[in-house]
């Protein structure tokens, strides 16, 4: 055992005291040494005796209480604040001595902790009031798989109140496979309190130091359904105006030919007239044939097959296949990033065909670059005149060039989304001209 660890044989009430007493050791002992020693009768000295004697230890105990008490009484406030009692406060009768200093620094930290108290009893109120009424589904499992916490949206999902469902295990409450499934994933489950596809998140907390799997479950059926509708609703709108525009002139050159067949007599130049008009009806059969086989395109892009790619040597390739005009490139920092080769090099050629068209009209000129901040970005420049509009850019078969086809940004964009990322285009700040960006993950 160290020599720090042994208990004390006098406490510190004890040591106040005795060093009092020592203190008053010398003059007490001379005092009665001349005392006793002097010319005095024996009551005189007796008397004297205990005066001194008693006024000595008196000394001693005030000393003791002056000490002892300020330190009681810090203590005693000291344990109202660990209690959580933040409303004591201690007071000195000189608060410009150091006892002064020292209770208005534990008074300063009983304000402080209270102010801590009340933001804390806010946020935990606020936090509960919001898990309480929020329409996803919470839940907290230990890690035994045991719920320890569910909200309202997670009792109507489970269709059971909380006091039956806490305490039960994921299997038991059968959310054992969003336990264990990815962190962030949909499912088509059936539960208790209805069926339909879910997205599913999970995250790990702590709470009063134990570890806590955080499981949040949304019904994704309505927005999907919503977001389905819309999509076929674009979808039979798109194709209903194309449709609409190869068969209404098939449709009345068929019907032109059929009337002039029918008649006793044909013209002397009916066969040129027959030519011209099967001419037209093979022109936008072969129309509707490649429109029908671009949008089959943009329904069957496959999902990317990652892979380390340098972004340099990407965007190098892409560069070598624009030989209209001269492309600046402008290298960013070397990184390699986990894509698909084919499809960004497909949307790098994408963004520069379309940069290299813009830039023909005003002789202008093209550059390419990358940075790197919380994700990859390459932006493509272009100093052509620039966009009318952007309601439209990404709107499948929408274009403004003539022969074009419509789907180059709507498919570039789908890769972009396929690879975690985003695509967008805009007009240039500064100058004539715009810039389209493609943001990676990194």
């Amino acid at each position: 055992m160290n020599h720090s660890d042994k208990p004390a044989l006098i406490g510190h009430e004890g040591r106040i005291v005795l060093l009092a007493i020592l203190a008053g050791l010398p003059g007490s002992a001379t005092a009665l040494w001349l005392l006793w020693s002097g010319d005095f009768s024996s009551k005189v000295q007796w008397t004297l005796t205990l005066l001194v004697a008693a006024v000595w230890l008196g000394c001693g105990m005030a000393v003791r209480q002056r000490v002892v008490f300020p330190l009681q009484t810090l203590s005693n406030l000291l344990g109202a604040l660990r209690e959580g009692d933040f409303s004591v406060r201690g007071r000195s009768p000189r608060p410009d001595d150091a006892l002064g200093e020292v209770m208005r620094e534990v008074n300063t930290l009983g304000s402080t902790l209270r102010e801590q108290r009340l933001d804390a009893m806010e946020a935990t109120t606020l936090l509960r009031t919001v898990m309480r009424e929020i329409a996803v589904a919470i839940f907290a499992f230990d890690d035994r798989q045991r719920l320890r916490l569910v909200n309202r949206a997670g009792e109507r999902l489970l269709a059971a109140p909380a006091e039956r469902l806490l305490g039960q295990t994921a299997q038991e409450l059968q959310l054992d496979v969003c336990l264990d499934g990815p962190a962030v994933t949909t499912l088509q489950n059936v539960f208790p309190g209805g069926a339909g596809r879910w997205g599913v998140r999970r995250t790990r907390i702590r709470e009063h130091g134990l570890p806590l799997e955080l499981l949040v479950i949304s019904d994704l059926t309505q927005a999907l359904s919503e977001q389905e509708l819309q999509a076929w609703q674009r979808l039979v709108r798109v194709l209903g105006h194309e449709l609409n525009n190869s068969l209404t002139p098939i449709k009345s050159i068929a019907g032109s030919l059929e009337t002039m067949v029918s008649r006793d007599t044909l013209p002397e130049d009916w066969r040129d007239d027959m030519r011209r008009g099967l001419n037209v009806i093979t022109s936008r059969s072969d129309s509707l044939s490649r429109f029908i086989g671009a949008y089959a395109r943009l329904a069957r892009l496959p999902r990317p097959q990652l892979q380390p790619l340098s972004l340099a040597n990407c965007v190098e390739r892409a560069v070598r296949l624009e030989t209209r005009l001269p492309v600046r490139v402008q290298p960013g920092p070397a990184i390699t990033i986990q894509g698909d080769p084919d499809q960004l090099e497909q949307v790098l050629i994408n963004l520069l065909r379309n940069a290299a068209d813009a830039s023909l009209a005003t002789q202008g000129s093209v550059s390419i670059g990358w940075h790197r901040d919380t994700m990859i970005e390459v932006w493509v420049e272009d100093e052509g005149p620039g966009l009318a509009g952007t309601a439209n850019l990404f709107v499948p078969f929408f274009t403004t060039k003539p022969g074009g086809s419509g789907i180059g940004l709507v498919l570039s964009r789908q890769i972009a989304e396929g690879h975690g990322g985003a695509l967008s285009l805009e007009n240039r700040a500064e100058g004539s001209g715009c810039i389209a960006r493609l943001r990676l993950p990194l």
